[in-house]
C-alpha cells in the first residue's frame, strides 16, 4: 500500500509547486497550476481530442473484438490457428508496432505509398496533421486480439441451453445473439468498456513514436492530429520542464476519468446483468 500511496501523495504535493525536476530552488504556488490548466487552450483542445478518440476507439475495438470472437468460436477446422493469428499482434511490443506502421505509411518508401502509386496517385504525408490520427487508429485496431480473447471467453461462458431454448421458441440466429447472448455477456462487454476508456485516456507513447518519424528524439511536439492530453502532459513535464504543472494536469485527468467512469456505471446500470445464483439474474447495482 505504501508503494501506491506515497507516489500519489508526492504527485499531489508537486502539483502545488513550480518544481521543474532539476533546480533545487522551487516553491509552493498554491492553486496556480490548476488555474493555468483551466485557462490553457492546449489543455482543452488536447482533452477534447482525447475524448473524441475515446468515443471512437473504444466502441470500435469492442465491436471488432466481438465480431472476431464470434468467428473463431465457430466449429471449423484450424480455428486454433486463426485465434493465434488474430492474437499475434498483441504480443508485439507497442514500440515495435509503432515502427512497423511508420514504415508502412512512410511518405517515400512505405507500402501505402506503393499502393497509391499502383493506382496512379501521388504520395501522401500520412504521419502529419489529421492523417496521423487515422494511422494511429489502424495501429490500435491491429492489436484488437486482446479484446477478441476476452469476448471469446464471454461467448464460451454463455450456456448452450439458452440458445437452444430460444431456437425452440422460433428465434433466429440474430435474435438469439441480440436477445440472449449479448445480455449474458454484458458484464464482459462492460468490463472492456471501462478498461478501454481508462487506457485510451492515457494514450501517448504510440502518438509520440508516430510523430517522431524522421526525428532524433521524442522531445519534439507532435502535430495537432496526435496532440492528446497525455502528450500535452509529457511535453510540459519533459520538454518544457514544468513538472509541477504536469502533475496538476495528471490530477485533472484522474478527476475526468473517475467522473467518466462513474457516468458509465450509472448509465449502464440497467443494461448489465449478473448471475445471482443458479438460473437467476439480477441487475447490476
Amino acid at each position: 500500500m505504501l508503494l501506491t500511496l506515497f507516489p500519489l501523495g508526492y504527485a499531489l504535493a508537486l502539483s502545488f509547486t513550480n518544481y521543474d525536476g532539476f533546480s533545487p530552488r522551487w516553491g509552493f504556488v498554491g492553486l496556480r497550476n490548476y488555474e493555468t490548466a483551466f485557462t490553457d487552450p492546449d489543455t482543452w483542445s488536447s482533452l477534447l481530442r482525447t475524448l473524441v478518440f475515446v468515443v471512437v476507439v473504444v466502441p470500435a475495438t469492442i465491436a471488432v473484438g466481438l465480431f472476431l470472437a464470434a468467428l473463431v468460436n465457430q466449429r471449423v477446422r484450424l480455428r486454433g490457428v486463426f485465434r493465434a493469428i488474430f492474437f499475434l499482434p498483441v504480443v508485439v511490443p507497442p514500440v515495435a508496432s509503432a515502427f512497423v506502421f511508420r514504415m508502412l505509411f512512410d511518405r517515400d518508401s512505405g507500402a501505402a505509398t506503393w499502393l497509391l502509386a499502383f493506382f496512379d496517385q501521388g504520395p501522401v504525408e500520412w504521419l502529419v496533421d489529421e492523417k496521423a490520427l487515422v494511422v494511429l487508429l489502424l495501429m490500435i485496431m491491429w492489436r484488437v486480439g486482446s479484446s477478441m480473447v476476452i469476448s471469446l471467453a464471454g461467448l464460451q461462458g454463455v450456456p448452450r441451453e439458452l440458445g437452444e431454448a430460444a431456437a425452440i421458441d422460433g428465434a433466429g440466429p440474430w435474435k438469439t445473439f441480440t436477445r440472449v447472448t449479448l445480455p449474458v455477456m454484458s458484464p464482459v462487454l462492460f468490463f472492456q468498456l471501462v478498461i478501454g476508456v481508462i487506457e485510451t485516456f492515457q494514450i501517448y507513447l504510440p502518438a509520440l513514436l508516430l510523430a517522431s518519424a524522421g526525428q532524433a528524439s521524442l522531445n519534439a511536439s507532435p502535430g495537432e492530429g496526435l496532440y492528446f492530453y497525455m502528450v500535452h502532459v509529457y511535453s510540459e513535464a519533459f520538454a518544457n520542464g514544468n513538472l509541477g504543472y504536469a502533475s496538476a494536469l495528471l490530477w485533472l485527468l484522474t478527476a475526468v476519468t473517475v467522473g467518466y467512469t462513474a457516468v458509465m456505471f450509472r448509465a449502464t446500470r440497467k443494461l448489465v446483468y449478473y448471475e445471482s445464483g443458479p438460473g437467476g439474474r439480477e441487475e447490476a447495482p
